[in-house]
């Protein structure tokens, strides 16, 4: 019964109030900013592509159908299961303003055991995740620099792993002509290794920073996806989305499966408590408010994405550049391209900023090395966390394919996504008297449809995704029995140096 120990509620407000915490610098606005920089991104502007048109092996084999101009529907299939989550995050980050997210909650909620694998679950959805943003933000990057006559060597554009599972006859034609190192063929995606690295600079220099560039981002997101709109709208043929659901329910789930990276995000402000003022309020309105303003926006651009060229041409890195291209709008999709760059720079940052902070909290609780703890006295930044996250991204994005990465990140949040669920109804029953600034209505339908329609979008996954997923928790279970429980400070009462002192003079 000691795996599943939970932490007192109390112990983990104390934790945000320590004056070696995090800096309260956010409001509601900045909340909602930074759900939209998230959540509009690599989805809308990547893998659309593939929820529409599907996905088809060199060899021919279907990994998964698309859904085609019933994508529409996968959208609001997907707003309907994440508002549920919301609902129920948006109460646990009222109960508990703290850095962790879905870790903490699970931990006061669930126990440690459960914590921890919510935890690694996390590292799919943050750090994995930012691995598949990075290489699609590459792939607006070459389209924007094409533009300008620009064209960089194709093996230093597209990873190895990219081009090993393209059905492009001209990208796998690299596997020949690009250059050799002992043998092996050189291909290295280069500007998703470099955008990445710039992120992590900003990321350091202080919350502040960080969030007054979303905000700008955000705001020239918004206007190219308008652009879209409303250029698209015009030379929409209502032809195209005949046939609306070419692939049936099959088709829809299995387009929501792999679309529903478009939504991932919104939890991610969760992880901005310790940096919010007053959370208990803001909180809950930037989850909330973030995702039904990302859910309008989305169902309006799939509609006309769809209806501006056959569905199946979305398929690739960046589909709504490409349908405007195709359509012969050529000026409008370089348009498009720059703002995605612009666009996805912005989820980027903001994942690069939630991942170092969850390591930060379990690295409190001794899950990992105290060290992780570390908070910069001057930008009063996780900056050791940051800068390890920064490299590992950075060096997955070198050779990695976005297509995989989307399966095992959307796998691993909706895992996450479903305990949160389960936690909010546990609590109700084990400490139905707590306060609660935010209260999910009909908790019981709420949470376990909740969790129940995270899993039936599980299911529309391919076996594949499981597999990996299985090996990733085993890899992460193996981590815990070998460091974690031994090191625990709930197990092992040792909470007398939890948080490493700032490094650097305060300020």
């Amino acid at each position: 019964m000691q795996l599943f120990r939970r932490k007192p509620i109390a112990e983990l407000i104390d934790e945000s109030g320590n004056p070696n915490a995090l800096k309260r610098e956010l409001g509601a606005g900045d909340l909602i900013m930074l759900a939209i920089g998230a959540v509009i991104g690599a989805g809308i502007f990547s893998s659309i592509g593939t929820a529409a048109a599907g996905e088809i092996l060199p060899n021919g084999v279907v990994v998964r159908y698309g859904a085609g101009p019933a994508l529409v529907i996968s959208f609001i299939l997907l707003g309907a299961v994440c508002g549920l989550a919301a609902l129920c995050y948006a109460e646990l980050a009222s109960m508990i303003p703290q850095a962790g997210s879905a870790y903490a909650y699970s931990y006061a909620t669930l126990g440690e055991l459960v914590a921890w694998i919510i935890g690694w679950d996390l590292i799919l959805e943050y750090a994995v995740g930012n691995v598949a943003v990075a290489v699609a933000w590459s792939g607006y990057f070459n389209s924007l620099l094409s533009g300008f006559g620009i064209h960089l060597p194709d093996y230093l554009t597209h990873g190895y792993r990219a081009v090993m599972k393209s059905s492009d006859p001209e990208v796998q034609a690299l596997m020949q002509s690009a250059p050799r190192f002992l043998g092996m063929p050189v291909l290295l995606n280069l500007p998703a290794f470099a955008i990445v690295a710039a992120v992590t600079w900003l990321l350091m220099r202080g919350v502040r920073e960080s969030a007054r560039a979303n905000n700008i981002m955000v705001v020239i997101k918004l206007l190219v996806l308008l652009l879209f709109v409303v250029v698209g709208s015009m030379h929409v043929d209502m032809n195209n989305f005949t046939p609306f659901a070419p692939n049936g329910w099959r088709g829809i789930h299995q387009g929501a499966a792999i679309v529903f990276f478009a939504y991932i995000g919104f939890d991610a402000i969760s992880t901005a408590a310790e940096e919010t003022k007053d959370p208990q309020r803001n909180l809950p309105i930037g989850i909330l408010g973030g995702l039904a303003i990302c859910t309008v926006i989305y169902v309006i651009v799939g509609l006309v994405a769809t209806g501006l060229v056959p569905y199946e041409q979305l398929r690739g890195a960046d589909p709504l550049a490409k349908a405007l291209d195709v359509a012969g709008l050529h000026t409008a999709g370089w348009i498009v391209s720059a703002g995605a760059v612009v666009s996805l720079t912005a989820v980027l940052l903001v994942f690069q900023y939630g991942q170092p902070r969850i390591f930060y909290a379990m690295a409190r609780d001794g899950l990992l090395p105290r060290w992780a703890a570390k908070v910069s006295g001057k930008a009063r930044v996780p900056y050791i966390t940051t800068l390890l996250t920064g490299a590992a991204v950075a060096v997955g994005a070198l050779f990695a394919d976005e297509n995989e990465i989307y399966d095992l990140t959307n796998i691993g949040t909706l895992s996450a996504f479903a305990i949160v669920c389960i936690g909010v109804l546990v609590l109700r029953i084990i400490d139905p008297h707590r306060h609660r600034p935010f209260r999910v209505p009909f908790v019981w339908p709420v949470t376990l449809l909740g969790a129940g329609a995270c899993i039936y979008v599980m299911s529309g996954l391919p076996p594949h995704a499981w597999e990996r997923f299985a090996i990733w928790l085993a890899l992460g279970l193996a981590v815990y029995f070998l460091y974690g429980i031994r090191h625990s400070t709930l197990q092992h009462g040792d909470r007398g140096d939890e948080i490493p002192p700032l490094d650097g003079p305060a300020h």
